[in-house]
């Protein structure tokens, strides 16, 4: 190994008590599952030890670490429109309609966001984790609205950081069954996998990781709200599974009780209406940043989209 190939870092007391992945994946700016491979392919020493993913960092260790190696990207490009918000050197905003995938995985090679904007930016390839170039964080195939992505490194290590400590604003929109308890209030439940299914999360838990989701009914009809969603964590399927769990699951979530609570529909004309629809009725609808070169505190927008501004009017015209 040549000197060139190594990044070598102390550890900061504010890292101090952080696992070796989490720690490589906020120094080198690569995502978690980047770190956690470099580890176990001992290409990771922590003052000059090879160690687990998971063990404890300290303050004043040296963690070193190879460069990854360079390989061809293995995203085509794709050309295709976005619906850009803002855009300057260092970050873009979109907003993401309902069934665009973020990255390739399974089931979906090609014709994603990060196809898109390969086609778009060549240069953002090199920009974060190779299989995820500029992703600093996601939104569900389904989910529709605002997204961050990093166009330079520099950004990429901030926003990672920002997204990874809750520093930003996140809001969101949905329709969901049922009548909430209050106008307002708020959900704070422990998210873990599904033991039964991996693909899912559920609250149903003594342990995994906090999650706390805040409540607003914005508007409500008989047996369906419109609610308004601060976020104060980012779990995976935060929003849906924590409605779900709660008796209340977005209308059209195919995965957590969304599509199968429209038989209990009374109204005919409305339990065929809402049958239709295809995806979950969530929208991201305020995001808000800190840029990762200015400071400067911004705020992006999107209003409701398309399919679910029907949807409300097609609950207004059944229970005028």
């Amino acid at each position: 190994m040549s000197e060139k190939s190594l990044h070598i870092s102390v550890v900061e007391q504010k890292n101090s008590l952080t696992r070796l992945d989490v720690f490589v994946s906020k120094t080198a700016g690569i995502s978690r599952a980047a770190a956690t491979r470099l580890i176990n392919d001992s290409r990771v020493k922590v003052d000059q030890t090879a160690r687990k993913p998971s063990f404890i960092v300290s303050a004043g260790m040296s963690v070193t670490w190879e460069n990854q190696e360079e390989k061809p990207s293995s995203i085509s490009p794709w050309d295709t429109d976005l619906m850009v918000l803002y855009e300057d050197e260092s970050i873009l905003l979109i907003d993401k309609p309902a069934g665009l995938v973020i990255h390739p995985g399974a089931g979906n090679s090609e014709r994603t966001l990060v196809h898109a904007l390969v086609a778009r930016y060549p240069h953002i390839s090199s920009v974060g984790s190779p299989e995820r170039p500029g992703i600093v964080h996601r939104l569900d195939k389904l989910t529709s609205g605002v997204m961050v992505i990093a166009k330079t490194q520099a950004a990429y290590m901030k926003l990672s950081e920002a997204f990874r400590e809750h520093h930003h604003k996140r809001v969101y929109l949905a329709l969901s069954y049922g009548a909430m308890p209050a106008k307002s209030g708020r959900i704070d439940a422990y998210i873990s996998r599904n033991p039964s299914d991996r693909k899912k999360m559920t609250t149903k838990t003594r342990s995994g990781r906090q999650a706390v989701t805040n409540w607003e009914v914005l508007k409500s009809w008989p047996g369906f709200t419109m609610l308004r969603l601060d976020l104060e964590t980012g779990r995976t399927h935060q929003i849906r599974v924590h409605l779900s769990d709660a008796g209340h699951p977005v209308v059209g979530d195919p995965q957590y009780g969304g599509k199968s609570r429209a038989s209990n529909i009374a109204n005919a004309e409305l339990k065929t209406y809402v049958k239709k629809i295809e995806r979950q009725m969530l929208h991201a609808h305020i995001l808000g940043i800190m840029h990762p070169v200015t400071g400067v505190y911004m705020e992006f927008k999107s209003g409701l989209p398309g399919d679910m501004l029907e949807l409300e009017n097609e609950l207004d015209r059944c229970f005028s």
